[in-house]
């Protein structure tokens, strides 16, 4: 039993791997006819392998070790920030998981909390004044997202009552949550762009003025590492915005996790497409977002499905 269950996650996690590095080429293409061009196209056919090249490369590039930054912390920051992103798979609700969390959603909120901690830790383990600034831009975008992704949630909670992921997707397929509360899933979604540092909230890695950010000093292998993490939580978070929104009609055909797949790769192509379309925000107008929008609506909109499942308690 528990050498399945190993056998499980390790399979999952070179899935998960997988479809990471293969998501950089569809972003990479679909960056490319958003901008009129082409794309990687050179490497095999129609540029398919070009993910495994990249990864070739930059894993047989020399392992860079700047003099004046923390060593132990410097390397240890990219393996925790891919570690953290992987440990949120084991939360994917299927019948067939290898491990069942009875408090998904606790566990959920209490990993992608720590993940700022992988951000903080390499800017500020890189001794380098831009790479600490895109780090502390981080901490305060990530906290303060954090907020409005707890405070959503409890929406969940309230109309499926449950912290089991498993019995909210069920509860999800009768009742499609996203349009429910359609407002408040807008939110989630900006949330879920903000908290994975992506475009037009991408202020850890604002090129323009901070150069690269808190990645600056890392090359080759721990590069990697931080970037696999990025795209990791994105699709993971993709899926998650999903299986929320699971439409009643496909559970009745037993197509329910495929089409809660499709939908997966329609939410992280949103991300490539924002990407495309929108510029970098102000991160003055990004902190206003957060505290003076989001923030007031989502409580309003907790008292207001509160009251209301209160009172239908009441009468029934």
């Amino acid at each position: 039993m528990i050498f399945s269950s190993i056998l499980c996650t390790v399979v999952t996690y070179i899935c998960v791997l997988l479809g990471v590095a293969f998501f950089t080429l569809l972003e990479r293409k679909g960056l490319g006819y958003f901008q009129i061009r082409k794309g990687p196209n050179k490497v095999g056919v129609m540029g398919l392998p070009q993910p495994l090249a990249d990864a070739a490369k930059l894993f047989t590039k020399e392992l860079t070790k700047p003099t004046l930054a923390n060593q132990s912390p410097y390397f240890f920051a990219p393996v925790m920030s891919l570690i953290l992103a992987l440990l949120l798979w084991q939360l994917y609700p299927s019948e067939s998981i290898s491990t069942y969390f009875i408090w998904g959603m606790l566990f959920f909120l209490c990993v992608s909390s720590l993940n700022v901690y992988g951000t903080l830790l390499a800017g500020w383990a890189s001794n380098s004044k831009y790479a600490l600034l895109g780090a502390i831009r981080a901490v305060a975008q990530t906290v303060s997202y954090e907020v409005s992704l707890a405070l959503i949630l409890l929406f969940v909670l309230l109309i499926c009552g449950s912290f089991d992921f498993v019995k909210i997707k069920h509860s999800s397929e009768v009742v499609w949550l996203s349009l429910l509360m359609m407002p408040i899933f807008l939110i989630w979604f900006v949330s879920c762009i903000a908290e994975t540092n992506r475009t037009p909230f991408d202020f850890a890695e604002g090129e323009s003025e901070l150069v690269s950010g808190f990645n600056i000093e890392y090359g080759a292998g721990g590069f990697a590492l931080i970037f696999m993490a990025e795209y990791g939580n994105i699709l993971v978070m993709s899926l998650f915005t999903s299986f929320c929104s699971s439409d009643s009609i496909f559970s009745f055909i037993q197509l329910s996790d495929t089409f809660m797949v499709i939908k997966a790769l329609f939410f992280s192509f949103v991300f490539i497409w924002v990407r495309g379309t929108l510029p970098r925000f102000r991160y003055d107008l990004l902190m206003r977002l957060m505290w003076k929008v989001f923030l007031p609506v989502a409580l309003s909109g907790l008292l207001l499905v509160g009251g209301i499942l209160y009172m239908f308690y009441i009468l029934h």
